[in-house]
């Protein structure tokens, strides 16, 4: 039977609350400590102001953008996450599926359950991949170099995760990423059946444990867990130095993500990088990091005749996304929204939600005297 669209991002996230266990749903929807980013993120975004044009004919409003060089129906990208894997089996390779049917990119992530190479050779998508740093930088070199070899076009540095983040829910709910065994958390599981038989249950019929894709095979026990040691654990000591390697080694786009200054902006475009995301994590790392609305503006007045400036964190609406654009974003990242979609739905939820978002965006241009996603410049108000 299929399963009935959501009419909003907020019902998607409620039906994914109903099917996911608890600690895997908080785990994709909550943020750092006392949460004080979460509330700032809805603030940031529902304070948004519009200046909209009139008597500009917008019968023929068109989302077309342009991101590196290349030509898509929407300014999006299905941004990196940590456990697309376990919100529908395979979550991978679905969002990747999802994505190339709306011809977005999506961004495997480091912590992916599933290898870039097999979502490249199961999606038809185009792929970016997103790189954590371990502390062995021949590891992480041998990881870019299967990127490289799996054609991801994009390489995409996360610059904003230097030590791990407090989520004191993940402890409360006996969670975390491998799987860790305890009561709390099979109980949990077992209170889902839905989600035990159509993934997890699958997984060890097919495989056993999920755990990290991308991590060498002699850092796993026997219960497919990762053992992080000192080489693979993540590094604190990730520099300028090491964006100077990467734009030396890496022949595609390379992009920075989680950059919220505009001193480092301006360190990034010196350096050569072709991007930067305007992120603070989703507000999933540091809380009290200033919001990306506050600060995009300045950026992209500063590199963005430089380097192609996206930004992500908090977007629940269409509008949000041309709040962005309007700010100065030239493209914008969806992570919590789409994996709400694929909990519900897999490749279908996932895309249903991505065409949502498309939608409730060419409404707002309609109403912003915007026929194309270019006219949303001048029309949002720069937060004071």
């Amino acid at each position: 039977m299929a399963v009935t669209a959501s009419l909003n991002i907020a019902e998607a996230r409620q039906r994914a609350r109903s099917r996911l266990p608890r600690g895997l749903f908080e785990y994709i929807d909550r943020g750092a400590e006392d949460e004080t980013g979460i509330a700032t993120s809805k603030t940031a975004l529902d304070s948004l102001v519009f200046k909209p044009r009139v008597l500009v004919d917008v019968s023929k409003r068109d989302a077309t953008t342009r991101l590196f060089g290349v030509d898509q129906p929407m300014p999006l990208v299905v941004a990196p996450t940590a456990v697309a894997g376990l919100v529908w089996y395979d979550g991978e390779v679905e969002l990747a599926k999802a994505a190339a049917a709306v011809g977005i990119p999506f961004c495997v992530s480091t912590q992916s359950i599933t290898s870039v190479e097999r979502i490249a050779g199961e999606s038809g998508a185009r792929l970016w991949f997103q790189l954590y740093v371990w502390r062995s930088r021949e590891r992480t070199r041998e990881l870019v170099r299967r990127a490289e070899r799996a054609g991801a076009e994009a390489l995409v540095l996360t610059v904003d995760t230097a030590v791990t983040p407090n989520r004191e829910y993940n402890v409360r709910n006996g969670f975390g990423i491998p799987i860790k065994p305890s009561l709390r958390a099979g109980l949990d599981c077992l209170a889902h059946p839905r989600w035990f038989a159509g993934v997890f249950a699958k997984y060890l019929r097919n495989g056993g444990v999920p755990t990290y894709a991308h991590y060498p095979d002699e850092f796993r026990t026997a219960l497919g867990r990762v053992a992080v040691g000192d080489e693979i654990g993540l590094a604190q000591d990730v520099g300028w130095g090491d964006v100077r390697s990467l734009r030396d080694a890496w022949k595609g786009k390379l992009i920075l993500k989680g950059v919220l200054r505009a001193d480092d902006a301006e360190k990034a475009a010196e350096l050569g990088v072709d991007g930067i995301v305007v992120s603070n994590h989703g507000a999933r790392n540091l809380d009290h990091a200033i919001h990306p609305v506050r600060c995009l503006t300045d950026i992209a007045e500063r590199v963005g005749d430089r380097v192609t400036v996206l930004a992500d964190s908090g977007v629940r609406r269409g509008s949000h996304v041309a709040g962005y654009l309007g700010l100065g974003a030239q493209g914008v990242l969806l992570g919590r929204a789409v994996l709400y979609g694929l909990a519900t739905d897999g490749a279908a939820g996932a895309q249903a939600v991505l065409e949502m978002v498309r939608r409730e965006l060419l409404t707002t241009m309609g109403f912003l005297g915007a026929p194309t996603v270019a006219d949303i410049a001048g029309t949002v108000e720069r937060p004071r």
